[in-house]
Formats: C-alpha cells, sequence, structure tokens
C-alpha cells in the first residue's frame, strides 16, 4: 500500500470568520464614533481570535499511513509514529466515520473526530483513514460502536 496523507484542517471555520467580520465591524464602528474603548477592544479581540484559529499550526499536521503504522507529523519533525502491531486497541464509529487510536499513551493516540466528535479539528478524507485504520489494526483490537459517546459511558472510569 503507498502512504496515504490526510492533513487536519479548521473544524470551526465559519465561526472564526463569523468572529473576524463581527470584530472587524464592531472595531470600525468603533473607531467611526470617536475610538470607544470598550467596542474596539472587543472588536479587536474577536478579530485576533478568529484570526489566531485559522492561522494555527495545527493546520500544518497531518497523518500518514502506510504498510508499516500510522504517523503525525508537521512538516519539521515527527509528533509520533504507532506500527499497526502496537496500537493497543481502536474504538470506531464506521456509521459516523470516527474513531480513536490508542498508541499506548496519550502522546501517541489519536482521535478521528467525525460527526459529533467533540474536536477542534477535522480531517481530510476521514472516511478513508478510519477505513485504513480498521483494516490495518487486527480485529482483536478493535470495537465497533455506534457512536464514541456510547463507548465511553459504557467505560468504568480508570482508578
Amino acid at each position: 500500500m503507498a502512504s496515504s496523507h490526510h492533513r487536519f484542517r479548521p473544524r470551526y471555520r465559519g465561526v472564526a470568520w463569523s468572529a473576524i467580520g463581527v470584530g472587524g465591524t464592531l472595531a470600525g464602528l468603533a473607531a467611526a464614533i470617536g475610538f470607544a474603548a470598550l467596542p474596539l477592544a472587543t472588536g479587536a479581540i474577536g478579530v485576533a481570535f478568529g484570526a489566531a484559529y485559522l492561522a494555527s499550526p495545527t493546520w500544518r499536521l497531518e497523518v500518514v499511513t502506510d504498510d508499516t503504522g500510522l504517523e503525525v507529523r508537521s512538516p519539521r519533525r515527527t509528533r509520533f509514529r504507532v506500527a499497526w502491531s502496537e496500537i493497543v486497541r481502536v474504538v470506531a464509529s464506521p456509521s459516523t466515520s470516527t474513531c480513536f487510536v490508542d498508541g499506548g499513551s496519550p502522546e501517541s493516540s489519536l482521535l478521528v473526530p467525525g460527526v459529533g466528535a467533540p474536536a477542534p479539528y477535522d480531517l481530510e478524507d476521514r472516511p478513508a483513514l478510519v477505513a485504513t485504520i480498521l483494516a490495518k489494526v487486527p480485529a482483536e483490537r478493535v470495537a465497533i460502536v455506534e457512536t464514541l459517546e456510547q463507548a465511553r459511558a459504557a467505560t468504568p472510569p480508570a482508578p
């Protein structure tokens, strides 16, 4: 299998652009009426937060899968790499294209967020990534659920 690349993407682009638009409008109006401090500061904060979200270095990360394993990397370095045989477990919801890959530690685990999953990011071609993970990880380490929330509710808390 050739390697496949799945870039991280901002999930809430609309909210960020709205913050920039509303914040810019508010700041512009505040400047037009004599530099009213509170609306000007509030507008500037909206623009700054929206721009910071869209410019986040997270959007340069990607998940790469190949015959040997799964890797999360940026253009400069590898964040983590885990071989398919080293994956402890996968909890997946194929109907929502969501899965959690437990690489043995939080630093080497990955949430592939699908419909309804709580994450500020999305991944390109998510269904293909989930399908690859399910095909490569041994079946005895995979739990198929309707939603990850159901699996989380059924799992007892750690001591």
